[in-house]
This record gives structure tokens, C-alpha cells and sequence, in this order.
């Protein structure tokens, strides 16, 4: 005896039905609008951390909507007699959690963060200046942009619902299914080993998505000896990001007075030539100087900007506090460099050698022009620094600087000249507030920090400490660069990386 299925039992089965192509469908919806995340964030700069990314974008978004039809629409699959109701209440339901994902999205693009309780109070004050200028017709335009959402939504319901039965044919259930779910268990599977090695471009995507916590596995990979938990700790102490987006700079307004008639000449060795005598000076040798930059553009904005060159992308827009702040006080200054200078706004204050004003002169030129240009009257009576150690084989290289300042300290490096060059024109400014590097008139530390690529140079105490992005270092001797055992100064690393990116927002 066949038994036919109850009018009931026939319509939930349809709602059920219907139900997971809807869901599919606005899983397609908000997958499209999560892509705003993936805009608004840095690219992952390598091919594993872009194959996490999509995973992550396919696993994490389909599992959230998926989820959201689970929790709220499935059950009134079974709970509900009328399917009108079922399917107004879905729309609404699903126009309500796309719109706040949208929002989401338009918040994380505008400030880095999502929705969520430690964002209240910066969602608070956003929304109270945008309500504050919102009248009549932007509060209509808001309510007539939702209830148009929510049409669409009803439609597109409607529409599912008289081809559910045809759609039913395609028998894609499965091959759906097991693509998200693949995509969902490879993403927390390579997390899991991002996390322990501190992968950057991988750990770096941790907040790209809302809701999103991937999975770790810290404490059960050191129970079987696969992971030392003492070292990981260390180490995620000490990772940082090398690819800073915002920057502010300076942190804080730089007011001073400075000697406007003064002459000061600050000449950077381009070359590994040795320089010739300048006997016409009497010049203090400094030999701990190092030099970490990499190219001749980082080197000029190294020089100019007293930071190193992991924020060079993002200050080639900004003007120089030790080019602004002379100009704005009436004393003439001028950049002498063979090269194109690495920043348009730059050029404005391009000048040849010949220009022989008074005022501040900053050059980067090779050994044997040195001396032409130093040759000039102008400098007679003038103080001079000249720091010599660059190579474009990049790393950290060791020079001198030589100076008629009354310099100070035992170690110093090219973060250091525009400081030292500001005090020595009369500016008590704080330095932090425009540089990494010290005064060297009045030097405060004995260690400095800097970049060489992706990797932080920290010299202190005769050693050089370079740290990678992922937490991972390596300790050698500064004079003979043979690798040294002692054990790391992980207080002074930490206090180190974060002193270098305190400009970074």
C-alpha cells in the first residue's frame, strides 16, 4: 500500500526546498558585498596568502549567510502553515542582514573596524555627526532604499518559489555543498599553520571579515612537541606589519624658532669612494654610523623625513618637516642630487650645486663632488655633516660621519641627520614627533632602530639584531657579522618595533 505525503508534509518539503535556493542565492549577494572587505584591506602579497584569501572569502561568507537560514528562516519552515508569510519573512530577514553587512562593509572601508561592542562608541560618534546633518529627505531617501532592497528580496522569493520544482532538477546540492564546506575547512586548516609560523600574509587577514574567528591550534600542537609554545609567544611579540598604509605624520604640529642666517651644509655620500681631504674643516669622526637603505629613493627620503624606508610609500605625498619648517621661517633650502628625486613635491626645491646661497643645502652626491661642492665660499664658516656608507646592494652597512657639530653618543645612523640638523639650526621641537631617529647633539638612547626591506635592524651594545615580519630573528656580532648565540633583549626588541612604527595609524 502507497501512502501519498499530507498537504502539510508536501509543503514544508517544498519550503525546505525553496528555502536552500534561497540561501544560496543571497549567499551570492553577500558575497559580493564582503568584497568591499577585500578591497579595503592590503593585498596579501603572496600566491598562499591570495589562495587563503579566497577560501576564507567563499568558506567564512557562505558558512555566516548559510547560517543565518538555519537559525532564522529554516524554522519557519516547519512552524509556519502559510507560505506568503514564510517568504515575507524570509525577505525581510535577509534584506535586514545584507543591509547590515553592507553597513559593515562601508564602516570597515572608513575606519578599519566592524560592528561590534568595542566599536560603539566610534560608531556613536560617526553616526552622530552624519544624523546631525540629516534632514527630511535624507531620512526618506534611507527609508526608501530599504524598502527597496526589501522588494527585490520578495522577488526575488517569489520567483524561486514558482521554479523551485524546475530548479530541483539541477541536483547541484551536493557539488554546492561540498565546495563551500571545502573552501571552509582548507581556510582554518592553513590558518592553523599561519598561526604558528606568524605568517603575515595570512595572520594579517584575521580581521578582514565580521564574525570571523579562525581556528588556532597553539596549545594541542605543543602538547604533542610540535610547537614550543615559549618560543611562539616570544615571537608574536615581536611581528609586525611591514606594509604601512597610514601614516601620521608629523604626530603632532612642530613649532620652533630656528636661526634663519645660518648656513648648514648636510652632504650624503652616494658612492663607496673615499672621500678626499677637506683640511678647510675641522672634523669630528663618528664611525659607529650605519646605513640601512636600500635605494637611492629610499636613501633621500630616509635623509629628508628621518624615518625609515618602510614608510616610504606613504610619505612621498607629505612634505619633509626639515624642508617645511626652515622654508616657513624665511631660511632658503636646497636639494643638490645627479638623480631624479623620488618625490614630485621634491622638486621645487631642486637646485645645482653651483647655487651657492646662504641657508640650508642638502646634497647627495658621489665622493669626488664632494669636495667641488664644499670648495664653494658659502661654507667657509658654515657647520657641515657628511655621512658616507651607502651601497645600493642594500643591508645594513657601516660608514662615518664626519661633522663640525659637537656630536655626541656612540652610534647613530641616516634617521638621525634631520634631527640633528633641526637642533643644530635652533629647533627644541620633541623629535618624536617627526622622527625615528635622535638629536645627536643630545643623543637620549643607546641603540637605534631601522629597516633594511622587510626586515627591523636593531643595534645595540656592539650586536645587530634583524628581525623578520613573522616574529623570527637572528642575532650577529656588528664588526665581524658572525652569528652570535647570546640570548635575545626581548623587552629592548619590542620597545624597539614599537618606537619604529609609532607613526603608523
Amino acid at each position: 500500500m502507497i501512502l501519498a505525503e499530507s498537504p502539510r508534509r508536501q509543503r514544508v518539503t517544498r519550503l525546505v526546498n525553496w528555502g536552500h535556493w534561497f540561501a544560496l542565492a543571497n549567499i551570492a549577494i553577500a558575497m559580493i558585498i564582503a568584497s568591499v572587505f577585500i578591497f579595503s584591506s592590503p593585498s596579501p602579497g603572496t600566491a598562499l596568502g591570495a589562495l587563503y584569501l579566497v577560501f576564507n572569502w567563499f568558506g567564512h561568507i557562505g558558512f555566516m549567510t548559510f547560517s543565518g537560514f538555519v537559525i532564522f528562516i529554516l524554522p519557519l519552515c516547519y512552524l509556519a502553515t502559510n507560505p506568503r508569510i514564510i517568504k515575507f519573512a524570509a525577505s525581510a530577514i535577509a534584506a535586514t542582514g545584507l543591509a547590515l553587512m553592507a553597513f559593515d562593509a562601508l564602516l570597515f572601508n572608513r575606519t578599519g573596524f566592524h560592528l561590534s561592542f568595542s566599536s560603539a562608541d566610534l560608531l556613536r560618534n560617526e553616526a552622530q555627526n552624519q544624523i546631525s546633518q540629516f534632514g527630511l529627505q535624507q531620512w526618506m531617501y534611507l527609508l526608501l532604499l530599504f524598502v527597496v532592497w526589501l522588494g527585490f528580496q520578495l522577488v526575488l522569493a517569489n520567483a524561486l518559489w514558482k521554479r523551485v520544482e524546475r530548479l530541483q532538477h539541477h541536483k547541484i546540492g551536493t557539488p554546492v555543498t561540498g565546495f563551500f564546506l571545502t573552501c571552509f575547512v582548507a581556510s582554518h586548516a592553513i590558518h592553523v599553520w599561519a598561526d604558528a609560523e606568524l605568517y603575515q600574509p595570512i595572520v594579517k587577514q584575521d580581521n578582514m571579515f565580521p564574525l570571523s574567528y579562525p581556528a588556532t591550534a597553539k596549545t594541542t600542537m605543543s602538547r604533542y612537541g610540535l610547537l614550543d609554545l615559549e618560543r611562539y609567544k616570544e615571537r608574536k611579540q615581536l611581528q609586525f606589519d611591514p606594509q604601512i598604509h597610514q601614516v601620521t605624520y608629523p604626530t603632532e604640529p612642530v613649532y620652533c624658532n630656528i636661526e634663519a642666517d645660518r648656513t648648514l651644509a648636510l652632504v650624503v655620500q652616494t658612492d663607496d669612494t673615499p672621500l678626499p681631504d677637506m683640511p678647510q674643516f675641522d672634523l669630528r669622526e663618528m664611525n659607529n654610523y650605519f646605513s640601512t637603505a636600500s635605494s637611492l629613493d629610499g636613501l633621500i627620503l630616509t635623509t629628508l623625513f628621518g624615518v625609515p624606508e618602510i614608510y616610504r610609500d606613504t610619505l612621498e605625498q607629505k612634505r619633509p618637516v626639515l624642508l617645511a619648517l626652515p622654508v616657513g621661517l624665511g631660511m632658503p633650502v636646497s636639494i643638490h642630487v645627479d638623480e631624479a628625486l623620488p618625490a614630485s613635491m621634491l622638486d621645487g626645491y631642486r637646485q645645482p650645486v653651483s647655487n651657492n646661497h646662504a641657508g640650508l643645502h642638502i646634497a647627495f652626491l658621489s665622493g669626488d663632488k664632494i669636495a667641488d661642492m664644499l670648495s664653494d665660499d658659502v661654507f667657509a664658516q658654515s657647520d657641515v655633516i657628511i655621512a658616507t656608507g651607502f651601497s645600493e646592494d642594500g643591508g645594513t652597512r657601516r660608514g662615518k660621519l664626519l661633522t663640525t657639530l659637537d656630536v655626541k653618543g656612540s652610534i647613530a645612523s641616516t634617521e638621525d641627520l634631520a634631527p640633528t640638523v633641526l637642533n643644530a639650526l635652533g629647533c627644541a621641537a620633541p623629535v618624536q614627533f617627526y622622527s625615528t631617529g635622535q638629536n645627536l647633539l643630545q643623543p637620549q638612547r643607546n641603540w637605534l632602530v631601522s629597516t633594511s626591506g622587510e626586515k627591523v635592524v636593531v643595534l645595540h651594545n656592539q650586536q645587530m639584531i634583524e628581525v623578520l615580519s613573522n616574529g623570527s630573528f637572528e642575532i650577529s656580532d656588528i664588526d665581524s657579522r658572525e652569528r652570535s648565540n647570546d640570548p635575545l633583549n626581548v623587552d629592548l626588541l619590542s620597545r624597539a618595533i614599537k618606537h619604529l612604527t609609532h607613526f603608523s595609524r
